[in-house]
């Protein structure tokens, strides 16, 4: 039987807790000796071969992310302010990272709240003529930290910035991209238009709730998806391919599921048929496909209160799966996800940082990886202005 493999992403430990290394730790699947382990209170132990660091454990850094292999580019100066980052209060530990592995330090950058909940917000350094990356998820509280990105966009607009790039590894309000119902907003276009008229001249965002978001945006869109971070974690177990099967939570996200089965070796897909009654609440039915005796893998882009995704587990486990493994992008972990995550339903859960986690909410099946290293090179690829149909630039699966 043929073993599980995949090549040409990258997955990245997370550096703050659950975990305990740098942002510039990057594997491969065909580098990784072991997966993550987790101790006794849930956080991962230490990764083994990496070497020590000022940021703490580092592993050494694949090919395929060794730049200089894939296009010249010109040595970043310390006192080189053509490209500036700055990170809103939503996600600091990832922005740091994204820092971490460019090389560059994050700007400083003064945001406070008033006694009234008013947001302000000032550039503690010069910014004229530069290209700014403002890192800030709309996660919740997903109006306070939107309300904070519009106003740094503005604050840098103000200042001269040459280009403003609004950097959203989680993009709030997605959800709300069409009209199901009669006399519904359409949010995800609003917030896409008070992004646009706030000042921002490009976006860069992860996993999209739908691909049809990117045409709310009336300035360019960079789409990455986490899904290259997952990929070679998975692969990283080495887990039999004849024992796999990848299951979509829903009919909405078979798509996403397809892709993703598809770079596993080409495993088989299942689809979970649910019915919706109401908004977090979710009903299974059936099951389309064969899971007895498999591994299942479930792939959505978000949990938030795991309603569906567990319910889901419950239904694979009645069907014969061997274990279930939940694998997300974004972790928005609404109660009572928690408690309906670590109830023994799944054999991992799978996550990025793209939210960041609070450490009351971690579980001994919790996996966090980071997408720092991903978005730092976007970031970088963005700022050089290297062609999207380079080949190893596709591979980071960039739209």
């Amino acid at each position: 039987m043929a073993s599980l493999a995949f090549f040409g992403s990258l997955v990245i430990p997370h550096r703050n807790p659950p975990s305990t290394h740098d942002a510039s730790s990057l594997f491969r699947c065909n580098s990784v000796a072991e997966p993550l382990k987790y101790k006794d209170n849930g956080k991962p132990g230490s990764l083994p071969n990496s070497i020590s660091s000022d940021y703490g454990q580092v592993a050494s850094i694949p090919s395929f992310l060794t730049t200089r292999q894939l296009y010249e580019r010109i040595p970043v100066q310390k006192n080189d302010t053509r490209l500036r980052i700055f990170s809103g209060t939503a996600n600091p530990s990832l922005s740091q990272e994204i820092a971490c592995y460019m090389g560059l330090e994050l700007g400083k950058i003064k945001i406070k709240r008033f006694a009234d909940g008013e947001i302000y917000v000032q550039l503690q350094e010069s910014v004229r003529g530069c290209d700014v990356y403002l890192v800030q998820p709309t996660c919740p509280p997903a109006n306070e930290n939107l309300m904070e990105l519009l106003i740094m966009i503005d604050a840098c607009r103000r200042a001269s910035a040459k280009n403003i790039t609004a950097v959203i590894p989680y993009f709030g309000y997605a959800r709300a991209d069409r009209k199901t119902q009669g006399r519904e907003s359409i949010a995800a276009k609003l917030v896409a238009n008070l992004i646009t008229e706030a000042g921002a001249d490009r976006v860069l965002a992860c996993d999209l709730h739908s691909g049809q978001s990117m045409g709310y945006f009336d300035i360019p869109v960079d789409h990455v998806h986490g899904q290259p971070v997952i990929l070679d974690y998975l692969a990283s177990k080495a887990i039999c391919s004849d024992d796999l099967v990848v299951v979509s939570p829903d009919v909405g996200g078979v798509a996403r599921a397809r892709a993703f089965a598809k770079k596993l070796s080409d495993a088989p897909l299942a689809i979970v048929d649910k019915r919706r009654h109401a908004h977090n609440v979710a009903e299974v039915m059936n099951l389309i496909g064969d899971v007895r005796g498999k591994v299942a893998v479930m792939v959505d882009d978000m949990i938030d209160t795991a309603g569906t995704i567990a319910k889901g587990a419950a239904l694979l486990h009645q069907e014969g799966a061997r274990e279930v493994y939940a694998c997300s992008t974004h972790a928005v972990f609404s109660p009572p996800a928690i408690e309906r995550l670590s109830s023994g339903l799944f054999q991992e859960v799978i996550i990025t940082n793209t939210i960041p986690v609070a450490e009351k909410n971690y579980f001994s099946q919790l996996t966090i990886l980071s997408v720092a290293n991903l978005l730092g090179e976007t970031i970088w690829r963005v700022h050089d202005d290297c062609a999207g149909g380079f080949e190893p630039y596709s591979s980071l699966g960039i739209d």
